[in-house]
């Protein structure tokens, strides 16, 4: 199951990734490519202006000068004089003829677009005109009449080429001048594609990145949920497992006890009470867990003197370990501690898990102490104990639910939920427990509280 959960998480952060990284390059793609056409076609208004005002000044218009103009096919130009070409033009291949007389009927028809012919007006924009204006008299031209010249600019793609088109109508000396100029649109072009390509292969490269950051972010997300179903089943198993011994015990008494008199009877109701007691203990255990883990357990702080509460376990413990030959001795500080604000039955409960485990640990002989301490931020609680102690491997674990250090006990009474319950209520407190190895042997619980 969470392989496909994982696989699916990993796709769906992949593709939001994707898109939104592809809308973004889109975007930029956009309005990179239109402030790179505006700027072709500004440039190529202010070298129109610049030539044919050069031009206006010119009474012979030379092959040479021509020549110069086109800069190696940076442009194209096409000259008539009252309707017949400049000999210039003869070099012109029938392609760029017909270039030509479409650019021309474009003007013609503006600002329409033309019909019927093999241009195709897909990026038709007219993008700067000037009106017809009259050279001034007194200038330097040596022409008799005024000269007479209006301009138009636009943009064109003509079968699979783009152009910028300029065209100039020219009237002096009682004739009529007209003049087509293209700038093939080719190293705009090439710098669009080489742009796009660029983003394209940053954009495959960034999306392979983050579909592989994905896959591991996605499964250390799992991770936790896997875990936690894993202790969820071991959990279930393991009460599963607890529950039915002292079932099978009540069911064969019960079985037992229809045949059986007197003493013998007696036995068996007190066996099925004992073990009726034992699964009531686990159950209440069980669903005290179930209340903290959903967040609903009700924590009464009220101020505590710890060290009141530590001599009254350990009277009340005392006689237990006596019963097993166990020394049971407490330290308290020689200064009074200041009350600790948390909930006292519950603490309670903490530290009576905390003896019980370590009388019931402890080999006969043995010894346990109770110690309190405090070091201004937080009060110490600690119960040592010399008994066989917990493997280092195992310390992380033993707070786990039905986790016993020893796996073949079966000493009734211990379900390997106590220290789990412990660390709940300790953490309810904004605490910490934690067990270390005692000096010369043996475990040492601690319960910090702030």
């Amino acid at each position: 199951m969470f392989k496909k959960v994982h696989l699916r998480l990993t796709i769906l952060c992949g593709s939001i990734t994707a898109v939104i990284l592809l809308a973004m390059s889109f975007g930029y793609l956009y309005i990179s490519e239109q402030s790179l056409k505006n700027s072709t076609f500004a440039a190529f208004q202010n070298n129109m202006s610049t030539l044919l005002a050069g031009m206006e000044h010119q009474n012979v218009i030379t092959h040479e000068w021509l020549t110069k103009m086109e800069g190696n096919g940076r442009y194209l130009i096409h000259i008539t004089d009252n309707g017949i070409p400049f000999l210039y033009n003869e070099r012109e291949t029938e392609e760029q003829k017909q270039l030509f007389e479409d650019v021309w009927r474009i003007y013609e028809n503006s600002p329409g677009p033309l019909v019927g012919s093999e241009y195709s007006d897909t990026s038709h924009m007219e993008f700067f005109y000037t009106p017809p204006r009259r050279q001034k008299a007194g200038s330097s031209t040596d022409s008799e009449d005024p000269v007479l010249m209006s301009l138009r600019g636009f943009s064109l793609l003509h079968k699979t080429k783009s152009y910028c088109a300029c065209i100039a109508v020219s009237e002096r000396n009682g004739g009529t001048l007209q003049i087509i100029i293209l700038s093939p649109l080719d190293p705009l072009q090439a710098q669009i594609d080489r742009q796009r390509f660029l983003f394209l292969l940053l954009d495959v490269a960034a999306i392979v990145l983050l579909s592989f950051f994905s896959w591991h972010f996605t499964r250390r997300i799992l991770k936790p949920l896997k875990e936690n179903q894993e202790r969820q089943a071991r959990f279930v198993a393991s009460a599963s497992h607890e529950l039915r011994t002292p079932l099978a015990v009540i069911l064969s008494c019960a079985s037992a006890s229809e045949k059986a008199d007197g003493e013998e009877r007696i036995r068996f109701l007190e066996a099925i009470h004992s073990e009726g007691m034992r699964m009531s203990r686990l159950i209440d255990d069980m669903l005290l867990l179930s209340t903290a883990a959903s967040g609903s357990w009700s924590i009464e702080q009220t101020p505590v003197e710890l060290d009141t509460l530590v001599l009254n376990l350990f009277e009340a413990f005392e006689p237990v370990a006596a019963k097993k030959n166990i020394t049971l001795s407490v330290s308290l500080p020689e200064a009074s501690l200041p009350a600790v604000p948390c909930d006292k039955e519950r603490i309670t409960q903490v530290l009576a898990i905390l003896l019980h485990n370590a009388v019931s640990y402890t080999p006969v002989g043995g010894r346990v102490r109770l110690l309190l301490t405090c070091n201004g931020k937080s009060t110490q609680i600690s119960v040592e104990d010399n008994g066989p102690g917990i493997p280092d491997a195992e310390k992380e674990q033993i707070f786990e639910r039905f986790y016993r250090a020893e796996k073949s006990r079966t000493e009734k009474g211990h379900f390997g939920l106590g220290l789990c319950i412990a660390c709940e209520i300790v953490h309810a407190h904004h605490g910490k427990i934690s067990v270390s190895d005692t000096p010369g042997g043996g475990s040492t619980f601690t319960v910090s509280l702030p």
